[in-house]
């Protein structure tokens, strides 16, 4: 844990978790202020998982959040009204410490000169000048002021950016390249529905950032706030300015954990769990062992989420396990999803229906949890009826995983480059801006009809790489995406049925049906997922290896 003294009373830091409170007690804090939202990062704790710890030693904690790069005004004045009446020392934590920071310089305005602040935030190792010059500038960032410009600028450094970044290098090496992203750890994401069946352990799915970005890549660890594309300029938290020539828009989702009304406050308690968050893994795996009888219900809401198929290889998984065990007899099994089918290729329905008969498990279409009570381990659902109408359901459970909803990040939906919905609005086979010819996105930020996963994301990498440097003059013709899209359906431990697909359901399988069919449970689908697709994705596609994803050209 990083605390940083700031001024009199206050220090700053990153992301703290519920088992540091006893050393931030010992620290000699009686205050905590969360600045930042819940549902920012998949590997975040929800602010309620902190409180509770907090106040089971005795600090205060208070929630004034901001989204990233977004901290107002208001939210100044509100912070320094919190310092001056809140028990000190306080501890101010976000992703980073800038929002924090930032708070801070603003509630400051007018009460210090401005270099002081600037050399106070310097010395806790955050750069203000660009608070300082919103602040001399009446609250606008002015864009001329860039702090770096680069050829290409990718925001986003998931599975998709990296990538991207990789097949730009492998076909212009020395290409000027910078990714923006905040986070200091990169995961392997589809590896969580295996560490929440037991089968891997949630560290063999992290890898540092730093250890990531491909060698060359500038990283510039921020946040985005805002994209001004008529000045080809981001604006990153802090107010920084960063411009670009070329820019790359590949942010993933937002999981929109308080959309379901008492899931923050249960989540990772009372059997409430869910395998999109890294550090719930594991306790789904540990609440799946303990249950021996009773009910569990697996909920999906409504499309689009990241991997479709997650929801359901989870409760498979689970499934199988206790019927190794012996007790599935004595467990009842709810599938509630908002959706109208299993799932929406047609040709992978009948496999997994065989699974969902004999593990007896009950289909529960139309069906959207909207709240939880942890305590009283009850899920509430608004069901639809065959006439269209509505009605509440409540169920009781003793396990309860959950998908939750998924949207676009904040700093997509409000910016220019959303479409009517919140996504980025690109064309569907080039994927560049719709508006913007210097602006290209992938992965799961846009408005592409293709299935959101990794898989996805491979296919689209060299596509956007060739694209972007077609459009600076660098390579000839045009690539095309085609929907591509894979969702291994673990069904039992040591079978999946191999799901890939393109654009309107196609089938698009990538070997021989005597070696893997697809639509059929298979051994050897496992063990591409669970010993071939790992080291795939760290070794090839993350280091731009087109391995069964080289694009399709078209002459212009």
């Amino acid at each position: 844990m990083d605390i940083r003294h700031l001024a009199s009373g206050l220090s700053i830091s990153g992301q703290i978790h519920p088992d540091q409170m006893s050393e931030i007690k010992t620290s000699g804090f009686r205050t905590i202020i969360c600045n930042r939202p819940d549902g920012e990062g998949s590997d975040q704790p929800l602010f309620a998982d902190i409180q509770r710890a907090a106040q089971a030693m005795g600090i205060e904690a208070h929630y004034l959040a901001a989204e990233s790069g977004k901290v107002t005004d208001e939210q100044g004045v509100a912070f320094g009204k919190l310092l001056e009446s809140l028990p000190k020392p306080v501890l101010a934590y976000c992703r980073s410490g800038m929002r924090s920071t930032t708070m801070w310089a603003l509630s400051q305005a007018g009460q210090q000169p401005l270099p002081k602040i600037v050399e106070a935030a310097r010395k806790a190792g955050f750069d203000m000048k660009g608070v300082i010059r919103r602040i001399a500038n009446e609250g606008r960032t002015p864009v001329a002021v860039a702090e770096a410009r680069h050829a290409v600028v990718i925001v986003g450094g998931g599975a998709a950016g990296i990538a991207t970044a990789s097949s730009l290098l492998a076909r212009e090496p020395g290409l000027d390249i910078a990714i923006i992203d905040p986070a200091d750890v990169h995961y392997y994401q589809p590896g969580w529905t295996l560490v929440g069946g037991g089968v891997f352990e949630a560290q063999q799915t992290a890898h540092t950032m730093g250890a990531t970005i491909p060698r060359g890549v500038h990283w510039i660890k921020a946040a985005v706030a805002a994209f001004e594309p008529e000045n080809d300029a981001i604006i990153l938290d802090g107010c920084r300015v960063v411009r670009y020539e070329q820019l790359i828009v590949c942010p993933g989702l937002k999981l929109d954990w308080h959309a379901i009304e008492g899931l923050p406050q249960t989540l990772g308690r009372n059997g409430v769990t869910s395998n999109y968050l890294y550090h719930l893994a594991p306790y789904t795996w540990e609440q799946v062992q303990q249950l021996r009888s009773g009910r569990a219900i697996f909920t999906q809401p409504p499309m689009p989420i990241k991997c479709a198929g997650a929801p359901q290889k989870a409760m498979y998984l689970c499934a199988d396990h206790w019927r190794r065990q012996g007790v599935l007899g004595d467990i009842e099994i709810d599938f509630c999803t908002a959706g109208a089918v299993l799932f929406g290729v047609p040709d992978y329905v009948p496999a997994l229906m065989e699974y969902v008969r004999a593990y007896g498990i009950d289909l529960n279409f139309g069906s959207t949890l909207t709240s939880v009570d942890g305590p009283a381990q009850t899920a509430t659902f608004r069901c639809v009826k065959v006439d269209g109408s509505t009605h509440l359901v409540t169920h009781d459970f003793d396990l309860l995983h959950v998908v939750p909803p998924q949207v676009a990040p904040d700093f997509i939906r409000v910016s220019p480059l959303a479409d009517g919905a919140g996504w980025i609005d690109v064309d569907s086979d080039s994927l560049r801006h719709k508006t913007w010819a210097n602006i290209h996105a992938l992965g799961d930020a846009t408005n592409t009809s293709n299935a959101k996963t990794a898989a996805a994301a491979r296919k689209q990498a060299p596509v956007v790489a060739h694209n972007v440097l077609a459009a600076m003059g660098k390579a000839k013709g045009s690539a095309h995406y085609d929907g591509y899209g894979s969702c291994p359906l673990t069904v039992e431990r040591g079978k999946v049925v191999l799901a890939e697909f393109t654009y309107g359901g196609k089938l698009a399988p990538s070997f021989p049906s005597w070696l893997i069919d697809g639509t059929r449970p298979s051994r050897l689908a496992w063990l591409l997922k669970e010993r071939i697709l790992p080291p795939l994705y760290w070794k090839a596609m993350l280091k731009g290896r087109e391995w069964l994803a080289k694009p399709e050209l078209a002459d212009l």
